[in-house]
């Protein structure tokens, strides 16, 4: 399925591109965006330009954007900030029409800044440019294997996969992609909006909403602009949202001020805003990417009756607690379940929600249970959130397989956690997502995203099964 080119797609999948400032050099900005833009295997044409000319990287540097012919479809800027404005002259002059700039000392910049960011809108007016930026750390797209690009001096690109982050700070966006690898984020697109001089949240918004690879949208919003036109677009966006709004506090909407220029949102108001707009609002950035972990998974969201399925007490009590705390029902186990399940149960293992399937469980007794459950027991519930403890006498490779082979044809949603000390978690968490379940390192993390997908549903005003519904607003606890 092709995907209509938006105003934001030039941005994210260029057919050429030109990075005016490259340089040989790892720790500057353009020579970070050329390895970058290597490194995520963009095969469109690529130019370097600095004066210097010669070669970079095997490939022909243009000393201006004069010697750039045909015209390219995107140039990404990344010289001092009192060299940009020469730079888009001569981007006006030779045909390129979309520019990417990277550096900052515009209107964020005091009142020299304030004078060059007129200047460079009265260019762009002049000579119908496209800007994204300034004063951003620019954008990655690796949701299309076939179209990957990235033009970013980030340190790493992100570990890809069916999310997308529109954000309005690069730190954020830098911490987001880091945490990908680390945390197991299926991020897989990454848009630094600065200053959002032509391009902002709402043109990225309507892009990833546009294009079926992306799955859901991760959002970091100090303000909004029109905060209506981004309201009604959030609204005709058919997928899950999740935004973290800075700003919460009076003193830290200051900050905000500070930092972007433009009045943030009361806490109130942004509940409000977002319960209209059908966005899952959560109050921290850990929330915010394993959101990203849960809704890529299930994009639908669940229905808010679990059932705990552990082989530990402890982990089971706390994930009860964090269950309850995110507005998640344990429903009784089904009676007619209870029989098939003490056919194969211990003595002292306890059939209640949340299931004990005791330390020393195995393939069998895991595996058992998730089928008995699916078989018996799935109308009873809307999701199953299995807790995983690895003791040192169980070999937990096979116990995964078998429940990575269950989970694949599961008729409900199924979240993941495992603790312990895990010498083959990578590749045993590795094994579960690709079945299709969303992995996590505590119960509580998993109890949170399971929260967050059942607000999500009772928000979209699906069937989730359950009697009582709930604000899309995750609340502090």
């Amino acid at each position: 399925m092709s995907v209509a080119r938006s105003s934001a797609s030039v941005f994210l999948s260029p057919d050429s591109i030109a990075i005016v400032g490259a340089g040989d050099r790892p720790t500057s900005s353009g020579g970070a965006v050329l390895r970058n833009l290597l490194k995520s295997g963009y095969r469109g044409r690529i130019v370097p330009v600095n004066p210097k000319g010669g070669e970079l990287l095997g490939l022909q540097v243009a000393a201006s954007l004069k010697e750039v012919s045909p015209a390219c479809e995107l140039a990404v800027i990344v010289v001092r900030p009192d060299g940009v404005l020469d730079v888009v002259r001569e981007a006006a002059a030779t045909g390129h029409r979309n520019l990417l700039i990277l550096p900052g000392g515009f209107a964020e910049a005091g009142e020299e800044g304030k004078a060059r960011d007129r200047e460079l809108r009265a260019l762009a007016d002049e000579h119908g440019l496209n800007i994204a930026g300034p004063n951003c750390a620019g954008t990655i797209d690796l949701l299309d294997e076939q179209r990957p690009f990235a033009a970013t001096f980030f340190r790493d690109l992100p570990r890809a996969g069916g999310v997308a982050l529109i954000s309005q700070s690069g730190a954020i966006a830098e911490e987001v992609v880091a945490s990908s690898h680390t945390l197991g984020i299926p991020l897989g697109a990454m848009v630094s909006v600065g200053n959002a001089m032509q391009l902002g949240l709402s043109e990225y918004l309507e892009h990833f909403g546009a294009d079926p690879a992306c799955k859901a949208i991760l959002l970091y919003a100090e303000s909004f602009g029109d905060a209506k036109r981004f309201q009604a677009l959030a609204r005709s966006v058919r997928k899950p949202i999740i935004a973290l709004i800075g700003g919460r506090t009076s003193i830290g909407r200051d900050a905000a001020f500070r930092h972007t220029g433009s009045t943030a949102m009361s806490n109130q108001d942004a509940d409000a805003f977002c319960r209209a707009a059908g966005i899952v609002r959560v109050s921290s950035l850990r929330e915010l990417m394993l959101a990203g972990k849960a809704f890529c998974a299930h994009p639908g969201g669940i229905g808010r009756r679990v059932l705990l399925l552990s082989n530990s007490g402890g982990p089971g009590v706390l994930a009860t607690d964090q269950c309850v705390q995110e507005g998640l029902e344990l429903p009784t186990i089904p009676s007619a379940l209870v029989p098939r399940l003490r056919a194969f149960y211990p003595p002292e293992a306890v059939v209640a929600n949340p299931l004990d399937l005791l330390a020393d469980a195995r393939e069998d007794r895991f595996g058992g249970t998730l089928e008995a459950v699916l078989a018996s027991a799935a109308d009873a519930f809307d999701a199953i959130l299995i807790i995983h403890v690895v003791p040192f006498m169980v070999d937990a490779g096979i116990v995964v397989m078998r429940l990575a082979e269950l989970a694949r044809d599961s008729s409900l949603p199924i979240l993941h956690s495992m603790m312990g000390t895990l010498e083959h978690k990578r590749q045993w968490m590795i094994t579960m997502e690709r079945a299709g379940v969303p992995m996590f390192d505590n119960v509580e993390d998993m109890a949170a995203a399971a929260g967050m997908l059942a607000r999500y549903r009772a928000s979209a005003g699906n069937s989730s099964g359950s009697s009582s519904t709930q604000s899309a607003t995750t609340q502090s606890h």
